[in-house]
């Protein structure tokens, strides 16, 4: 046993001592496994950010009560006779109160508004949320940075962080057209770097004024009254006569709407990953072969003093996995440089723009590199055992 791992060992070191001789066509295996390893942690980076921004937003102490069957604020009304009966409840409803004794409660309803890029011109639809002034107070980590908040029926806005960041004329104290009436900027707040960062805030009957939606309220945000309050709640809702409503832990809600598009983030990427994993695993084992090939006299002369099969199939699969491993940082680093940090933003709810930060996470470089280091052992198996089964005299008469 001794002598078969000396053996490997030394079989190794020629192998890696060859390189420098072989180096453009190992190189060109390391970046092909480099280029795998960035794309896939590129699209994995997008959907671990996406579902940090959204699930960032939720909390397991607030509730969303939504109503017509639906399960998103998109497509939801709730009646004016339930929010009249909910505020009247006497009883526990599951719903803690604030300190004039009613119900910490903010009705609320999202807009669709398009706002022009200065950078380049571009017209991006943004989330213009009407709520009552307990609406900021219950998003457990938004924090007013500048400014105030909206004063009742005003046509005041407070503006998320990233937008603030991106579009300009977005300044305190600014005049901003949503619609077809301007709205003056307040203030801007941040919220964790979570999805809220990507909507603007008003006074609700504002914003039913200005886009002809008197009346209508899409959901209602409650904080609940300690950990069995939500289940009271649903309990409370599920015996109301008319419209039909739900209540939802705001963590779930948003949890479920991030899987959705996470998901087809990933199932994007995998599939590109995995055809781009075939064509470098075919470079590996064509690199491979060529190893073998260009030390095919080095392999048969130590075969005839004595090296065993075993050592030979070692050091050839070992170089192979090495290289992988060469091409598996590489790939990594270039995508948490390329990538992590990176503002991206895509389509939310009501089609609106929703900004987030690319990821590079342990998991993320972890599942990445998983994939490139098996292009390097998938691909160095069958150069691995053509070293073990070389024609010794045909090897040495080729030397000659």
């Amino acid at each position: 046993m001794s002598s078969t791992l000396k053996q490997i060992f030394l079989m190794i070191r020629v192998n890696l001592g060859s390189l420098p001789r072989r180096l453009w066509i190992s190189l060109s295996m390391v970046l092909s496994v480099a280029l795998v390893v960035a794309v896939l942690a590129g699209f994995l980076a997008m959907a671990r950010g996406f579902e940090a921004a959204l699930q960032g937003a939720g909390s397991t102490g607030i509730a969303v009560i939504l109503g017509g069957g639906t399960n998103q604020e998109t497509g939801s009304d709730v009646p004016a006779e339930a929010i009249r009966s909910l505020t009247a409840a006497t009883g526990g409803i599951g719903v803690a109160r604030n300190a004039a004794s009613g119900l910490a409660l903010s009705r609320e309803i999202v807009v669709a508004v398009d706002v022009t890029r200065a950078s380049d011109g571009a017209d991006q639809t943004l989330s213009l949320r009407g709520m009552d002034l307990a609406g900021p107070g219950l998003r457990d980590r938004a924090t007013l940075s500048a400014g105030r908040l909206f004063s009742p029926g005003a046509r005041d806005i407070v503006v998320g962080a990233r937008i603030a960041d991106e579009f300009s004329g977005f300044a305190v104290g600014d005049k901003v057209r949503l619609g077809a009436v301007d709205w003056t900027v307040v203030g801007h707040f941040t919220s964790g770097g979570s999805a809220f960062e990507s909507e603007i805030w008003a006074d609700l009957e504002a914003v039913q004024s200005a886009f002809d939606r008197q009346g209508q309220v899409q959901s209602l945000r409650v904080r609940l009254a300690g950990a069995g309050g939500l289940p009271v709640l649903q309990e409370h809702l599920s015996v109301f006569l008319g419209a039909p409503l739900t209540a939802v832990s705001e963590a779930d809600l948003y949890a479920a709407q991030s899987e959705r598009t996470a998901s087809l983030i990933r199932l994007f990427g995998w599939p590109l990953a995995l055809l781009m994993a075939v064509g470098a695993t075919a470079g590996a084992l064509n690199t491979m072969m060529s190893s073998v090939s260009d030390r095919t006299v080095e392999i048969a002369t130590l075969r005839l003093l004595g090296f065993g099969r075993l050592p030979a199939f070692t050091a050839t699969w070992v170089e192979a996995v090495l290289l992988s491993v060469a091409g598996v940082a590489l790939g990594i680093l270039a995508s948490w440089l390329a990538f992590n940090g990176w503002q991206a933003s895509t389509m939310g709810a009501d089609n609106t723009k929703m900004a987030f930060q690319l990821d590079v996470s342990a998991d993320v470089a972890l599942t990445a590199g998983l994939l490139g280091l098996a292009i390097g052992i998938i691909g160095g198996a069958l150069p691995a055992l053509a070293a073990t089964r070389l024609s010794l005299t045909s090897a040495l008469r080729a030397r000659g």
